[in-house]
């Protein structure tokens, strides 16, 4: 293929992805940390949707996710007639239907590593997640200090320090805003909900991400919701 007819597909693409109007289907703020990776993403790179928020543990729940995924979860993102319900497929996703917005760092090996570090955040920190579940509007000051939750902070501090030195410039993880930074915005809500106490350039990191635009959005968002889900 020549490169004016790869041309005239990638805009064809764009032109595309810009008519259509996509739609989020998210959990409550408050509470669905998989709910608010994709969604500041699309907030934070000015990616037009439209947002359906189903409540979490309600006897209807299920049958409302249902209407639009057999997967049973949320997120879920409809494009037309595509659907994508996984966090970082939708992320993925959004970036290919989105090249010109940068959603990844555009080098090549700051690329594989914010790849990498997305999908460690996607399939581990299991000893996070049980002992801090995320609750914006809570204050559990000391809560949840397992064992396997204090591995997993270790963890996740090394993988910060190591990102703002080698690739962030000390701003966000890779220099700018991109998907690696969403991904670990719910771990910044549940470290500011249970105080947990951080090297101070990565206290920075944290005071950053939550200051950023699209994730004060989100956090204005779960302060206005009334719902209290005592399971999460």
């Amino acid at each position: 293929m020549q490169n004016t007819e790869l041309d005239a597909v990638l805009s064809q693409t764009l032109e595309k992805a810009r008519k259509n109007i996509l739609t989020l289907v998210i959990g409550n703020k408050n509470y669905s940390s998989w709910s608010m990776r994709p969604w500041v993403v699309m907030t934070a790179f000015d990616i037009a949707f439209r947002e359906i928020r189903i409540c979490l543990d309600q006897v209807d729940t299920d049958a409302n996710i249902a209407e639009y995924s057999a997967a049973g979860r949320v997120p879920i993102l409809l494009d037309d007639k595509t659907t994508i319900w996984d966090s970082l497929a939708i992320c993925e996703y959004l970036a290919e239907q989105f090249p010109d917005r940068a959603l990844w760092p555009q080098d090549t090996a700051a690329r594989a590593v914010a790849r990498s570090v997305c999908a460690e955040m996607h399939s581990s920190f299991g000893g996070l997640r049980s002992a801090m579940s995320m609750d914006i509007r809570a204050s559990y000051p000391g809560r949840g200090r397992t064992p396997e939750a204090q591995g997993d902070i270790g963890r996740i501090s090394e993988i910060w320090e190591d990102c703002l030195s080698q690739f962030g410039h000390h701003e966000f993880l890779f220099g700018d805003f991109s998907i690696a930074d969403a991904f670990y915005a719910p771990v910044v809500m549940r470290f500011r909900t249970y105080q947990v106490s951080l090297a101070p350039a990565l206290q920075a990191y944290c005071d950053r991400v939550a200051a950023h635009p699209a994730v004060a959005l989100w956090i204005a968002g779960a302060l206005a919701e009334t719902e209290v889900l005592p399971d999460h």
